[in-house]
């Protein structure tokens, strides 16, 4: 007789995944789909999200898109109702999509930047939660995961824009989790390390080395794959007691004092 009781198959889920079209979102809805989940791909170009679900659907998954800014608060409200009217529902919300604006506290723009970070970054996730809520109630497996970053657990210079959305995200993830635990509602959100994507492309390889070699345990940055199974780790039936966590997926970035 197994021992096991709960399930790991996440099979004809619905999940919606922001910023799907590149990084870390892209890898985290072809793993979804791999798992037999159902991929509503979102993200703010329709070449980017097309060649997502391109790829999932040769591949042999499911997947259907929606051009999305996450930014645009009637858009949550539209593309939302079209993923739950064309699936029935959604179960699992990842919201991944993100900017990286670095600028001195003291620049002319610096507010501009500030109100574009917390957009997308932080406001964008509330409202898309806002307005997944209905449906997520009606799942027998409700999950939420939130796309934070080591920022959200320390700071870099000139990152305040970046780092404040960061640290807002886990704070919203706390909260959440306190608020919709009642219902079996899960939120929990990852915070990635360095990684290989198309926000840390523009770093030379030299300077990446240096930074790996220096700040993490296992001197590498990470695949987004690495980043995606632990996002879909967390939306799996069986993660039904872990909630209001901030996960650190960062090679041991933040173990490390010299």
């Amino acid at each position: 007789m197994p021992l096991s009781k709960l399930s790991r198959s996440i099979r004809n889920q619905v999940a919606l995944v922001t910023g799907a079209a590149s990084g870390i979102g892209r890898a985290t809805s072809h793993l979804l789909a791999d798992e037999g989940a159902q991929v509503a791909v979102t993200d703010i170009t329709q070449e980017g999200v097309d060649r997502v679900v391109q790829e999932i659907t040769d591949a042999g998954g499911k997947a259907k898109g929606w051009v999305l800014d996450i930014a645009n608060a009637a858009q949550i409200i539209n593309v939302t109702k079209e993923v739950i009217a064309h699936y029935g529902g959604i179960d699992i919300l990842i919201n991944n999509a993100g900017i990286s604006l670095f600028t001195k506290i003291d620049s002319d723009d610096y507010e501009d930047l500030w109100d574009r970070s917390l957009d997308v970054m932080l406001k964008g996730q509330v409202r898309l939660v806002r307005a997944a809520l209905p449906a997520l109630r009606q799942s027998k497996h409700p999950r939420i995961v939130n796309l934070a970053s080591t920022e959200g657990l320390g700071a870099t210079p000139y990152g305040s824009t970046y780092t404040s959305a960061k640290h807002g995200v886990i704070g919203l993830t706390r909260a959440l989790a306190v608020e919709l635990g009642p219902e079996g509602i899960t939120v929990n959100c990852v915070c990635p390390g360095p990684t290989l994507t198309g926000m840390t492309q523009a770093i030379p390889d030299t300077d990446k080395v240096v930074f790996a070699k220096r700040r993490t345990a296992l001197k590498r940055y990470a695949q987004p794959e690495e980043i995606a199974h632990a996002i879909v780790n967390l939306t799996l039936p069986a993660s039904s007691y872990m909630t209001g966590v901030a996960l650190a997926v960062d090679g041991g970035l933040t173990i490390r004092n010299a």
